[in-house]
């Protein structure tokens, strides 16, 4: 795990600027950083480097080439690296190898093989940048789920890149204006969807994704060497043909050839352990492939409601593991709160970023690496709301659409119902025209009834142009339309600048590339029946652990906010954050429209998500008004 950064066609004080970039995401790789440059400095490299395989100066980077062709930095893991190694010296594309870093073989097999045909054979989680020195191109390559971040644009007319949108702010000549057309997105979802970012013309590179740039680095191409909607289309035309045990065993394997690949490294490696079915599936196969026993972290509270620790614990005696715990008070969790915009760079506002702050804090203390159970829900039909789309489908289906949008027009903004939140809501949905704009249109309503942006127009996104029956099933369709944007934007950034702000590695067997293509072969009746989902995982799972330990309501890894921005201190901050004469300042918010649903919730307790993605949104505004006043 690593961060990279460079730019094109700068080359005044390209130095000092690529250094300013390194020190930005020193976070991301405190052992080691580096800089190259070319003889004209119009193509400029930087790395910083947290050391997880190869710890010598081997595995340095920027790296060249044997040739010195190509010069690579590179953010992430190749998991099957060995494997390309060994096909590389069986086919005498290499002679020998300088060390056994993944670094190293990606680069000469692009040098053997070409960028297409490498990326095609790497399983893996990346983010990296590859200059020719024979072309002079330059090539941006992101991950297939979008573990690894990846910005690019534009500042003053020429193209850079980071792995932190952050370093790219940190340039000396830095002045893109906040893009407020994204607004209305963040205010939906809270976070920003790529390809978008808070700045305008900086954008995200869209996972599965290779961005190529020519001289003289004007106009980047950006195209798809894989893409998880193709996955699932061909996965669900070829379902699986076997038994549900027999898919139970193929998962079996898949998952732990993943896992397996997963715990190799040159430094500890542990595992999240949250008691949850994905995590506690990902610890079983580790420990059940391991000599030794497994490092297991989990977080605790003392309010029950909140509390899964009790329940880990339980399943890493069972299992065997080497289990630590840290039961967080509201106090330890408000501390993070302030350093929250600093850690992402942009406004982003799941509050379960706090509790993955936390756990890999304790965790870094132990191990270098840390596994994770993401992506179990969005791939094994895990979430409530999926049952809960096809349940309202099913009930407004029957009426025609046209009759559906007409008595919704007349209901929304009924000014007898407009204080009727639960008929505004179901007057909002009636307009859907099926159930993936069902799915989007419940995402949005909230957001949409409150306007808390001043700037009305946005931007195009992924759900908007969403094809409707894509996939043979509803709950397919809206768990695809998750794994396009809420699983890469939201939960692998989440996971990703937690770890990172305090440099940790995070790994997610769950999202190798053999088990995501696999799970969409799985036949629907196999995820989910009646209100229980998961249960292929679970088919795996309770081989390792009684059944019993995880028949319990599932909490999730969730925080109290709603509660503690009602008492003393935080709360403070909060209204400090809300003023009015502030906000109007800023002119970017409605002030009146703030004021109305913070007063709502301090004065009649109702509580809504959109006031911590204000919150978050003004942390951030904060932050990057200091930015600005200290020149970057």
């Amino acid at each position: 795990m690593c961060g990279i950064a460079g730019f094109c066609g700068n080359p005044k004080n390209w130095r000092e600027n690529i250094e300013r970039m390194n020190r930005r995401m020193y976070h991301r790789g405190p052992d080691a950083g580096g800089v190259w440059a070319s003889a004209d400095a119009d193509v400029v490299l930087g790395h910083r480097r947290l050391a997880i395989v190869d710890l010598s100066e081997n595995g340095a980077q920027p790296m060249h080439s044997a040739s010195g062709r190509f010069v690579c930095v590179f953010n992430g893991e190749i998991y099957n690296h060995r494997r390309l190694r060994d096909k590389l010296l069986k086919e005498k594309k290499v002679t020998a190898f300088r060390g056994t870093s993944d670094t190293e073989v990606l680069v000469e097999a692009v040098e053997a093989y070409g960028v297409q045909e490498t990326i095609r054979h790497c399983k893996g989680m990346f983010a990296l940048a590859l200059y020719d020195k024979k072309t002079g191109k330059l090539t941006l390559i992101r991950d297939r789920i979008g573990e690894k971040p990846l910005y690019y644009g534009f500042v003053n007319g020429y193209f850079v890149f980071a792995s932190d949108i952050g370093s790219i702010s940190a340039l000396d000549d830095f002045d893109n204006p906040i893009d407020t057309k994204v607004l209305q997105l963040y205010f939906i979802h809270g976070y920003i969807p790529a390809p978008y970012s808070i700045y305008q013309d900086i954008y995200k590179l869209d996972a599965g994704c290779i961005l190529e740039l020519d001289v003289p680095y004007k106009e980047p191409k950006v195209s798809a060497y894989w893409s998880v909607r193709e996955a699932a289309k061909y996965g669900q035309a070829h379902p699986f043909q076997g038994s549900r045990q027999e898919a139970a065993d193929e998962l079996e394997r898949l998952l732990k050839a993943s896992i397996r690949e997963q715990m190799v490294a040159d430094v500890p490696v542990g595992a999240f352990l949250s008691a949850g079915i994905d995590s506690s599936t990902g610890v079983a196969l580790m420990q059940a492939q391991s000599n030794q026993k497994v490092k297991s972290f989990t977080i605790g509270m003392d309010d029950p409601a909140y509390n899964e620790a009790v329940y880990a614990k339980e399943i890493a005696r069972h299992l065997g593991t080497e289990h630590t715990e840290l039961y967080i008070t509201a106090e330890d969790a408000r501390a993070v709160i302030p350093r929250l915009s600093g850690i992402y760079g942009e406004p982003f506002a799941d509050s379960s970023q706090i509790p993955t702050y936390l756990v890999s804090r304790m965790t870094r203390e132990h191990v270098t690496v840390s596994l994770s159970g993401d992506g179990g829900d969005e791939l094994f039909c895990g979430y409530g709301s999926y049952a809960s789309i096809d349940r309202i489908w099913g009930k407004m289906k029957n009426c025609p659409c046209g009759v559906r949008r007409l008595a919704s027009r007349l209901l929304v903004g009924n000014p007898l119902i407009r204080n009727n939140q639960l008929i505004q809501t179901k007057a909002y949905l009636l307009a859907a025209k099926s159930p993936e704009h069902l799915y989007e249109l419940s995402n949005a309503q909230e957001a949409s009834n409150l306007r808390i942006a001043l700037e009305k127009e946005t931007y195009p996104y992924k759900h908007n142009s969403f094809p409707y029956g894509a996939l043979q099933d509803p709950k397919s369709s809206i768990m695809l339309m998750d794994m396009e944007v809420y699983h890469p934007d939201d939960i692998l950034v989440k996971v990703d600048r937690s770890a990172m702000a305090v440099s940790l590695e995070t790994r997610v067997p769950m999202l190798d590339k053999d088990v995501v293509e696999f799970a969409w072969t799985i036949p629907m009746a196999y995820k989910k029946q009646g209100g229980e989902g998961k249960l292929l995982l679970r088919d795996v799972l309770y081989r390792y652990v009684p059944k019993t330990m995880m028949e319990r309501p599932k909490k999730g890894f969730s925080i109290p906010v709603a509660q503690w921005l009602r008492e003393p201190g935080l709360r403070e901050w909060a209204q400090a954050l809300l003023d009015g004469s502030l906000i109007r300042r800023q002119g970017i918010l409605d002030a009146d429209a703030v004021e109305r649903i913070w007063r709502d919730f301090i004065d009649n307790g109702n509580w809504r998500i959109q006031i911590w993605y204000i919150l978050m949104f003004q942390s951030w505004m904060q932050d990057e008004a200091v930015r600005v006043s200290c020149g970057g």
